[in-house]
């Protein structure tokens, strides 16, 4: 494991109100870690997620930690995971300022431009906050 791996929190929580966070290495690997590091988040939280918005949560958080290792190229980025009463608060703070901008998505498989306008459609609000050293881009996926 990196030495930039961290994480807080437990993600365990009778109520909504649970919150974790992961700093990654901005490499391939970062995405299925995150993926794996959502996944048991969202497996311990109550009231019990139900496996479409589970599987909605694991898709932007792949797609959001995917973008700041392929866009940011920055070291690391960090996973935040924020349990709500309704929606979980999925956040990608990356060492990039720039924020993330659409593109008509390439059929051919080598450009992208799909992940952004599904993160979209799948969260509820998705906002974007420049801070001092990048931004982060948070997305509430409704429960």
């Amino acid at each position: 494991m990196s030495a930039a791996r961290t994480v807080t929190g437990t993600g365990e929580s009778d109520e909504a109100g649970a919150s974790w966070s992961l700093v990654l290495p901005a490499r391939s690997a970062a995405a299925p870690e995150a993926r794996r590091a959502a996944r048991r988040f969202v497996r311990r939280l109550a009231p019990r997620v139900v496996d479409r918005v589970a599987q909605d949560i694991d898709l932007v958080v792949t797609e959001l930690v995917t973008n700041a290792v392929r866009h940011a190229r920055g070291a690391t980025c960090t996973l935040i995971l924020d349990a709500r009463p309704d929606a979980v608060e999925v956040t990608v703070v990356d060492e990039d300022p720039t924020p993330p901008r659409p593109h008509a998505p390439d059929f051919s498989g080598c450009l992208g431009g799909f992940g952004w306008p599904m993160v979209r459609r799948l969260a509820r609000q998705v906002t974007v906050a420049l801070i001092p050293d990048g931004k982060a881009v948070c997305a509430l996926v409704p429960r």
